[in-house]
């Protein structure tokens, strides 16, 4: 298993010069997955023997050396399409063509190697279902975060260098948090959206996790489209820094206030100036927040069973319902405070916030507890991503040290539109002053003897 691990540029270049070829890096990711995936279940499917095909078509390609992917395993989150598989644990049908940027992915050189679990409708900041409680490599006893919590935790296992995800509500920035990973949610209209009934009113975008910004950056490069994935260091920078909650009465515990405060030395220490500024959260922006997730919901299920969805889902749905039965997610609620967030973030060039409030919660079946259960821990742990898919804003969840309970902390950047290249390129430089581990403790567990 030589290539878990390895970065994907470093496979991708190793595939390109011929030093290595797509079929046995392919190889050694899935031989290493059916090893060890049985104690985090991340994937909902892996494509063993079609993964191997393809990764031998790509060997074959021509144009090989012009692929910023070549021969890089993927993980996709199982709620987007890929031809010849089911999209869901709960979805009837079985793919007959790729999401586009699935599409994307394989024009890259990239191989599917399986598609990764969520929660139900990925509704949640967990990951668990009625077969399985997706881990996280950290500590096998607490959650990878959600939905995209078992492309997080492959990508921290060393299960594939990078993953793709998406994200409605934090569902990509809340994983990489929980697991210590990059994690990046595009501004809305980069990268192509396309989940679900009509990916949660605008909110949802496709994006990417990493272990390192250069992967992230490449990533993202593919999937929007982009010949370049160059960054460039940004001129000096006037950085607010925020620890206000948008939920009244939850506020980040010491080990996510220390994780913001580590992140802002570095970027002071870097030229940058940073502002204490609290961002003016309305107060009617739960409500919107909780109308526009319960109604994306009720428009995802109508496709579904009622009677086989979750308690806590069919709760959901039922709510969800009854808000666009009374029209209570409106697009002028989201666009006033996208306005507000705009004009507030002009006089700043981003945004730092904590990732997360607490420690990630335990790995549990919470599929089957109360949907206020769900709902309160949610709320509690995870309050700060929201926001900024409502205002349609790219943010970036970076790794900033360890948490004294071992796990990893982190913190948000947020940026005006059409700033992800310089929120990767703000998160290149916490990298390069504060280096994090690119996988969890004692991951990968193969052993690793490339040259």
């Amino acid at each position: 298993m030589a290539w878990v691990g390895a970065t994907a540029r470093e496979i991708a270049r190793a595939v390109r010069r011929g030093d290595a070829s797509a079929t046995e890096v392919v190889a050694d990711h899935l031989d290493y997955i059916r090893s060890t995936d049985r104690h985090l279940g991340a994937f909902r499917a892996l494509r063993g023997p079609r993964a191997l095909a393809e990764a031998e078509a790509v060997d074959t390609l021509p144009e090989l050396t012009n692929l910023p992917l070549a021969g890089v395993p993927v993980a996709v989150k199982e709620n987007v399409a890929v031809a010849g598989e089911r999209s869901g644990a709960d979805w009837p049908h079985v793919a007959d063509a790729d999401h586009e940027v699935v599409r994307r992915l394989r024009g890259a050189g990239a191989i599917v190697v399986g598609t990764s679990r969520m929660p139900e409708l990925g509704l949640w900041g967990t990951c668990d279902d009625k077969e399985i409680v997706t881990r996280n490599p950290w500590r096998l006893d607490r959650s990878p975060g959600g939905s995209s919590g078992g492309s997080a935790a492959a990508v921290s296992a060393g299960l594939v260098p990078i993953a793709h995800g998406n994200d409605g509500l934090g569902s990509i920035r809340i994983p990489a948090a929980c697991c210590g990973l990059v994690g990046l949610k595009p501004g809305r209209g980069v990268v192509p959206a396309g989940i679900g009934a009509n990916a949660w009113y605008g909110l949802a975008e496709n994006g990417i996790l990493a272990t390192t910004v250069a992967d992230a950056a490449v990533g993202f490069a593919v999937l929007a489209g982009r010949r370049t994935h160059k960054l460039t260091e940004p001129g000096r920078l006037r950085v607010a820094v925020s620890l206000h909650s948008p939920i009244p009465g939850v506020s980040p515990d010491a080990d996510n206030r220390a994780a913001v405060s580590r992140a802002v030395r570095s970027l002071v220490g870097a030229g940058h100036s940073a502002i204490r500024a609290e961002v003016p959260y309305p107060k009617r922006l739960g409500a919107v927040v909780l109308a526009t997730w319960t109604a994306s919901s009720y428009l995802d299920s109508r496709d579904l069973d009622y009677s086989e969805l979750q308690r806590r889902t069919r709760r959901h749905v039922a709510l969800g319902e009854q808000a666009v039965r009374t029209a209570e997610v409106t697009s002028g609620q989201r666009t006033r405070w996208r306005g507000q967030a705009l004009s507030w973030l002009g006089d700043y060039d981003l945004l730092v916030t904590p990732a997360l409030a607490g420690a990630p919660l335990e790995a549990a079946e919470w599929s089957r507890r109360p949907w206020r259960a769900n709902l309160v821990a949610n709320m509690r742990y995870a309050p700060y991503s929201a926001p900024w898919n409502v205002a349609g804003l790219p943010a970036i969840v970076v790794p900033s040290g360890v948490r004294g309970d071992g796990l990893p902390a982190a913190v948000q950047l947020v940026g005006p539109p059409g700033s992800e290249l310089m929120l990767l390129a703000v998160a290149g430089l916490l990298e390069l002053s504060a280096p994090w581990r690119r996988h969890a403790p004692s991951w990968p567990r193969a052993p690793r003897s490339r040259s």
